[in-house]
């Protein structure tokens, strides 16, 4: 039997309260019916024994509802008065069940001391049973097993499964938390994911509509016509990111990977570098779109942090590879953009590898044969 925790949500709450009810409840009346019918032998037995059980019932009740600390003390005093009774005046083994269905179950509300408070409920249980030699000493054998052995090894059964059920129930809300946090860290992926995919629209188009302004500007004065392409030109990448954002934001965005190379290469060549395109193989569709991310992203980087004269793509079918020339430093940039798409590749089975080799810049994202219908692994290598 568990019981539902205020941290769960309301729902869970009463699907646990009506699981509990339903399974639990009829068979502990049950038992408190048999149990009274068993040990009273006149009316007025009942009267006596019947409180026990009614304690038991309500303790049990609002355990179910997570509402025992309200009522655990009544409940004991009622159940422990009890015993008692049945004990030296109606003469009832039975009479104990209450105490020991009401304790066992506050044990839950115990947090300090719990190993001597359920020393105090079994020690109760078995003096009061021995009491009865007081009343009944021409059998104290007897005695000493219906009233103070039998009562005593329930209590202590019944108060060890309670506290493991308490255990059982703490792995319950432990799964429960695991799962919400899971969820969370679902929400936050997709942030990230979608933060990552609008730096790649915005992020490369405020770069290039940068460059071809201050192109236009250049050429304002000696070739209006090239100015007034540029503008133009400026102004179509400029619709084509807005309508980019609105698919993204509906789910919609989809990159084509001939097209990028075709952008790429219409880029570099407005920038004065020298573009090489070498297609060695048509590449898996599969990756398609997450390789013409990450040639976006490299295009971006290139224009912005190398003075590169020169760069060469290559296509495979498990890949792409750029290389530029144009190198600043000794080490290459902290680029987090590629940092963000290495994981996305990593997650579908691949390699996104940056490295510094040479005065060259290496960009490369690789599926290999061998690996693309394994799970996906996370590999990393000397990049960003």
């Amino acid at each position: 039997m568990t019981a539902p925790s205020p941290r769960f949500t309301a729902s869970t709450q009463r699907r646990l309260r009506r699981l509990n009810l339903a399974a639990s409840l009829p068979p502990v009346v049950f038992a408190a019916v048999v149990l009274v019918y068993l040990d009273a032998r006149a009316w007025w037995h009942v009267v006596v024994l019947a409180p026990g059980a009614v304690a038991a019932l309500v303790a049990f009740e609002r355990w179910t509802a997570n509402d025992l600390a309200r009522f655990a003390l009544p409940c004991l005093f009622v159940a422990g008065a009890v015993w008692p009774l049945g004990v030296l005046v109606t003469g009832s083994p039975n009479g104990y069940w209450g105490i020991c269905a009401v304790g066992s179950l506050a044990m839950r509300e115990v947090r300090r001391h719990r190993a001597l408070a359920l020393t105090g409920l079994f020690s109760f249980v078995a003096v009061i049973g021995a009491m009865r030699l007081l009343v009944q000493r021409d059998d104290p054998g007897d005695v000493l097993v219906t009233y103070v052995l039998v009562p005593t090894v329930l209590t202590v059964v019944v108060a060890v499964l309670t506290v493991l059920g308490e255990r059982f129930y703490d792995l319950i809300r432990e799964l429960e938390q695991t799962r919400e946090r899971e969820a969370e860290l679902a929400v936050v992926r997709e942030r990230v994911r979608f933060a990552s995919d609008l730096h790649d629209i915005q992020g490369h188009t405020l770069h290039v509509v940068k460059l071809k302004i201050a192109l236009a500007q250049k050429l304002l004065d000696r070739d209006t016509d090239r100015a007034a392409k540029e503008l133009r030109e400026t102004y179509a990448l400029v619709s084509d990111t807005i309508a980019q954002t609105k698919e993204l934001a509906n789910g919609q965005r989809r990159l084509n990977l001939t097209a990028e190379i075709e952008n790429a290469k219409n880029l570099f060549e407005a920038a004065g570098i020298r573009v090489r395109v070498t297609r060695e193989a048509e590449v898996d569709a599969r990756f398609s779109e997450l390789l013409g991310q990450v040639l976006r992203e490299t295009t971006t980087n290139i224009l912005r942090h190398a003075q590169a004269t020169g760069v060469r793509i290559t296509l495979t079918e498990s890949g792409i590879t750029v290389v530029n020339d144009g190198v600043n430093g000794d080490s290459p940039p902290k680029l987090r953009g590629l940092s963000a798409l290495r994981q996305r590749v990593a997650d579908d089975g691949g390699e996104l590898t940056v490295e510094l080799t040479d005065e060259r810049f290496l960009t490369a994202a690789v599926f290999p044969p061998a690996r693309v219908d394994a799970s996906p692994t996370a590999s990393t290598k000397d990049g960003r």
